[in-house]
């Protein structure tokens, strides 16, 4: 009996116990699924926020949203540039802010004046989709007053018959603002926004961008020579670019730009690395979040509503960008590089030219293709320098395809490359100008032309089809240190070998 009683009060304290057994387990995962659910929100928060902050204000109203591929992924290694600076400290990438057009599926991508009109005018940078027509409105900023004009839009005739194509929108500038500091485009069916009295107010301004090129510079450029890259995507080749790259300052290149969309965690280092030494500006290119591009040249090379990333916007604005920076610029992918056959360098090569075409200000150089499916070594005596380390790195060795295919007549003046004053150029397309058309001359290329570095035009051709030019071998004393130490720089290849 008294055991009993002894027994009572214990069987309700297990119970108890079991019941806490069953519920701790349970607890504890709640309070962590609350604690990652809190992490997470705080992190996508922050997303959240970076991204609107990333994204301009591009109406008056919220019930236009830009038309972007959102789903498109970026290629391996570094993400679409949505970022305003790269992996390492103090290197910015400078990104552009395009700005959608109200009503329309037109898209602005920046803004200068151009000097060279008897009234002047800021020209506008724009995709636009080809069957809409549009009236634009141009709303100019100037001492925080707002002036309007009437714009005129014209397609670029190079869009390969893509649904969008690159256009300029021409603002005649009012005379009462002659130093317009921004600018935006409205379709002429729009209503004048409320917001718009006569002043440029503080939530108006976010939906302009800033006019570029205030003043026409004629002499004593920051930059002798400059070259425009684009577009870079999906990029893994991190060997050819450095050597590109280093052959570009042996030419006597002192500004390269790059318009990218995304690329390899070792590009982005290589990346950092020149735009740390100033030699490489950066331009996070993102059209892709606002349009289809292609990865493809035409519709049937691959889907999509833009020709080939957009890369004639881009080539369009580097011309601009860069028309009071440099004396010339040239337009070219990183595969190619324009080797002078007479001089070393484009420093000694320009002058030349500038003597025989005394009246032109742009230069065709003849393309030739070194294919890079197969590797033959120079005839004897020459020897290519031993790679070295470079096989820790992806990418195609430039010193390995010394043999070009021979020039054929249906390529023989198709796929060139150009140099030119950018102030006699009004519009440029991949290969030449569209704008004045007459302003170019074709190079002999027995004075300068164009090595391209590729996979095969010509694909049915022998090893002993191929035309041997070592040309490229003449720059390899200089080139192979050079590229050695912008990879140990970079931390691409061990730091501590010296006998590369």
């Amino acid at each position: 009996m008294a055991h009993s009683r002894l027994q009572r009060p214990v069987r309700p304290v297990l119970k108890r116990l079991k019941t806490l057994m069953y519920i701790s387990p349970l607890f504890t995962i709640l309070s962590v699924t609350v604690l990652m659910w809190a992490f997470r929100s705080e992190r996508n928060v922050q997303s959240w926020l970076s991204f609107y902050r990333s994204v301009p204000y591009t109406s008056w109203t919220t019930s236009e949203k830009p038309a972007a591929n959102l789903e498109q992924k970026a290629g391996p290694g570094c993400q679409e540039s949505r970022q305003n600076h790269s992996v390492l400290e103090g290197t910015p990438e400078r990104e552009l802010s395009i700005l959608p057009v109200n009503g329309t599926k037109t898209l602005l991508i920046s803004a200068y004046l151009d000097h060279r009109f008897k009234i002047k005018k800021v020209r506008l940078i724009a995709v636009v989709l080809r069957s809409e027509t549009v009236a634009y409105r141009c709303l100019f900023c100037c001492r925080a007053e707002l002036h309007v004009a009437e714009g005129l839009s014209s397609v670029h005739s190079d869009h390969f018959e893509f649904a969008y194509g690159t256009a300029d929108i021409m603002c005649p500038v009012p005379s009462a603002c002659q130093s317009p500091s921004h600018i935006t485009v409205m379709s002429a069916g729009e209503g004048m926004p409320k917001a718009a009295d006569g002043q440029c107010g503080e939530k108006l301004d976010q939906s302009f961008m800033e006019v570029k090129n205030q003043e026409a510079i004629t002499d004593s450029f920051k930059y002798k020579f400059t070259v425009c890259l684009s577009t870079m995507f999906d990029f893994t080749n991190v060997l050819q670019l450095v050597q590109s790259l280093e052959m570009m300052k042996l030419l006597g290149v002192n500004r390269v730009v790059v318009y990218k969309t995304n690329c390899s965690p070792e590009t982005q280092r290589l990346l950092d690395h020149y735009t740390q030494q100033g030699f490489l500006e950066v331009i996070s290119w993102p059209l892709s979040r606002y349009v289809n591009v292609s990865k493809g040249w035409l519709p049937l090379h691959g889907p999509g509503d833009l020709h080939y990333m957009g890369q004639i916007p881009a080539l369009n604005d580097c011309l601009y960008r860069y028309m009071y920076q440099t004396e010339y610029l040239a337009l070219q992918d990183m595969d190619e590089l324009i080797l002078p056959q007479k001089v070393s360098s484009w420093s000694a090569l320009l002058p030349l030219l500038e003597k025989k075409y005394s009246a032109v200000k742009c230069y065709m150089f003849e393309n030739n293709v070194f294919p890079i499916t197969g590797t033959l070594p120079p005839p004897s005596p020459e020897t290519a320098p031993p790679a070295g380390l470079w096989g820790y790195v992806s990418g195609v060795n430039i010193l390995d395809h010394l043999y070009q295919e021979p020039i054929i007549k249906e390529t023989h003046f198709t796929n060139f490359k150009i140099i030119v004053n950018p102030r006699a150029i009004f519009s440029t397309s991949v290969h030449g100008v569209l704008s004045p058309h007459q302003s170019c001359a074709w190079i002999d290329r027995n004075i300068a032309r164009m090595y391209h570095i590729r996979d095969p035009k010509q694909p049915e051709l022998t090893p002993e089809q191929l035309i041997y030019d070592g040309r490229l071998l003449n720059y390899s004393a200089a080139l192979v240190p050079a590229i050695n130490t912008a990879l140990r720089e970079s931390q691409l290849v061990p730091e501590d070998n010296t006998h590369l």
